[in-house]
């Protein structure tokens, strides 16, 4: 494993982990043995916000154990649970992972790059720099308050469905069905392609 991962000096999005994990994940990322697909959400609506999911997305590839294999299109949004016109709008995407980290490393590392761009949680549905929310990880279903699988609201929010449904018109949300019918159920409004805009899958 890179001396980044494990000592922090060149990577600020990492948080120390476990070295029982760092063993697992170097032995996994080598032999590629039993990855498992994760679905992740990006979100933003301060600052850059094109640049910062664009840094999430790089800081998502840049960690052993984890490979950025499909990056959607940009959609400009409402914001969610607020009123109208009281935020601005975010940029949303969904991006498909291959990774033998567990969920729970993934949740640590999802986090560490929320940190690393300075999320702030100071309310619920504030505006934020960026947001990584994990959405599926494999076929897991969990009702763990830490990190519940499949996200509990992923099914009733079109800005995860539509960019989700664009780079897996297969896709499958455990416990819920078919992405492609959950989208048919949802009412797609505030939820505008930004087709001027493109974020890239990293080399």
């Amino acid at each position: 494993m890179t001396a980044f991962f494990t000592d922090g000096q060149s990577d600020p999005t990492v948080q120390p982990v476990p070295a029982s994990v760092v063993e697992k994940v170097d032995a996994a990322d080598t032999t590629l043995h039993n990855p498992q697909r994760a679905v992740l959400s990006l979100g933003s609506n301060l600052g850059n916000r094109l640049e910062t999911l664009q840094g999430a997305i790089d800081a998502l590839e840049d960690t052993p154990g984890v490979r950025v294999k499909a990056v959607s299109p940009v959609y400009e949004t409402e914001p969610w649970g607020v009123a109208p016109g009281s935020q601005p709008t975010y940029f949303n995407a969904v991006v498909v992972l291959k990774t033998t980290l567990p969920p729970s490393s993934l949740l640590e590392r999802a986090h560490a790059v929320e940190e690393a761009f300075h999320r702030v949680r100071d309310e619920r549905w504030g505006a934020r720099t960026i947001d990584v929310d994990i959405v599926t990880y494999a076929d897991v279903v969990s009702d763990d308050p830490v990190l519940t699988l499949p996200h509990p609201r992923a099914h009733e929010r079109a800005f995860v469905l539509v960019p989700w449904h664009d780079v897996d018109p297969e896709a499958q949300l455990p416990g819920r069905g078919p992405v492609a019918r959950l989208l048919a159920e949802v009412t797609p409004d505030g939820v505008a392609p930004r087709t001027d805009l493109e974020l890239r899958l990293p080399e």
